[in-house]
């Protein structure tokens, strides 16, 4: 037996079983050296990339001290985003099946208070939220935090840089101070050590090595004039044909210019940044999700959460002016052992940042020539189209309804229906490109479940 087996620590055989059903087979390095602290009750300030296995070793560590009988708030997840903390409520959820009826509840913004409010009401025992939503239910007096015996801050510094750490330390104060605190961070900014002493009593500190196995990720940079930084991404697009990539840009204004850009050349491509309504932000997720778009343009707070097992390429349009975010948005291809391509484009005013990024990373930068295309290289267009149904959990809807409407009456084979997903108040169906738009009429006129659903083609 390895040290990384979970059987080596202080769970219940139940959950050491659940684990087992769940795949989880040995422990990841930051579980290994964080889950014997936190288990033992210590605070802890977690250094470790996206994908790396955190959301389980903090949520072991709820787990493990969790009375079910209790039906009161013993667990606060903080984070920074509503993708996030879906995530995070989604595989604490499926830890929690050794445990029996635990309650999950998910508080953020997006979505209406009142059935959040209704549901507290009716206990909760793990709360994961967002800042804002969550001071809102303490000032309503819905949510009493009085009985939370493990408060974790996950992408703390995401929370930094999206302005929401004083909103955290006001929530955290509402917490016993006897609590357990577990704070988890990808990089780690000046800001989060000052504030650490406020929130966490002699934590330890765990650091994962954010620099990249050698050969899992091929990186490779490209000096390009400013003018045409929008014309180089697209060429190496058509080059390289990703299945899907993850496009960074550092503002808001150059995500939505470049994904406009991009779709006027032919591209599958939508923007993702904090301007954007919730439902609008979801319809993006949903539409790169499921293969019916395969370039997705982003700021790194509006990237923070997305749950992409298996990404071929990310690209730096602009070089990120810290060298350990860099290192964060590259992490995102190459997991799980795959193998994943890192492009990063950088003018002539950025060699500085290039520079830092090579001492970061302690190996000398692949420089290459922009590719020079063949006459006549199109695009790669994005295989499905999403059908957005108008009706979701709420309406008792689920994927095995949807796909037998489409396949009956709706006249679709099940290999031209892709992806399934359902949220509490939409469904998202993923069909093949080249039948969907011929398809919407009769679509539109099937019924599902016995009921007609408005539905469109996103």
């Amino acid at each position: 037996m390895t040290s990384s087996a979970f059987s080596t620590l202080p769970l219940h055989p139940a959950q050491l079983d659940n684990l087992a059903q769940l795949g989880y087979a040995a422990m990841t390095p930051i579980q290994e050296q964080s889950l014997p602290l936190i288990l033992a009750g210590r605070d802890l300030i977690a250094q470790a990339k996206t994908g790396s296995g955190k959301t389980a070793a903090f949520g072991l560590g709820i787990l493990h001290r969790l009375n079910p009988e209790r039906r009161s708030v013993q667990a606060l997840v903080i984070c920074p985003t509503r993708e996030l903390s879906e995530q995070v409520a989604t595989e604490l959820r499926r830890l929690a099946r050794a445990a029996g009826n635990i309650k999950v509840l998910t508080l953020t913004g997006g979505a209406p208070a009142k059935p959040q409010v209704e549901s507290l009401a009716h206990g909760a025992h793990i709360i994961v939220g967002t800042p804002g939503r969550l001071l809102d239910h303490m000032d309503r007096a819905s949510l009493d935090l009085s009985t939370v015996h493990t408060l974790v801050l996950d992408e703390a510094d995401r929370m930094v840089d999206m302005g929401f750490f004083a909103d955290v330390l006001e929530i955290a104060n509402a917490c016993p101070p006897e609590r357990q605190t577990l704070l988890f961070s990808a990089t780690y900014p000046d800001t989060i050590s000052r504030d650490a002493d406020l929130l966490l009593k002699q934590p330890e500190m765990v650091k994962v090595d954010a620099v990249h196995e050698a050969g899992q990720i091929q990186q490779y940079f490209y000096e390009i004039e400013e003018a045409r930084r929008f014309e180089a991404a697209a060429a190496l697009l058509q080059y390289f044909q990703p299945e899907s990539a993850l496009l960074f840009c550092n503002t808001k204004a150059a995500c939505a210019d470049l994904a406009a850009y991009l779709a006027h050349e032919g591209f599958s491509a939508l923007a993702l940044h904090g301007d954007k309504e919730q439902r609008d932000r979801d319809d993006v997720l949903a539409q790169f999700a499921n293969q019916s778009c395969n370039v997705l343009v982003a700021t790194d707070v509006a990237a923070r959460g997305l749950d992409i097992p298996a990404l071929p390429m990310v690209m730096n349009v602009e070089l990120a002016r810290d060298a350990s975010v860099h290192i964060h948005r590259i992490g995102r291809t190459g997991r799980m052992q795959e193998r994943g391509l890192a492009l990063s484009l950088c003018s002539a005013d950025e060699k500085h940042v290039a520079a830092r990024i090579e001492k970061h990373q302690d190996q000398p930068l692949d420089w290459q020539a922009l590719p020079r295309l063949k006459a006549g290289t199109r695009p790669a267009r994005a295989p499905m189209r999403t059908l957005l149904v108008l009706g979701g959990k709420k309406a008792k809807l689920r994927p095995g309804d949807l796909l037998g409407a489409l396949t009956g009456d709706g006249g679709l084979t099940r290999e031209q229906v892709g992806k399934i997903s359902i949220t509490d108040q939409v469904s998202y169906v993923a069909l093949d490109r080249n039948i969907a738009h011929r398809a919407f009429p009769r679509l539109r006129e099937t019924p599902i479940k016995g009921k007609m659903q408005r539905m469109k083609l996103l």
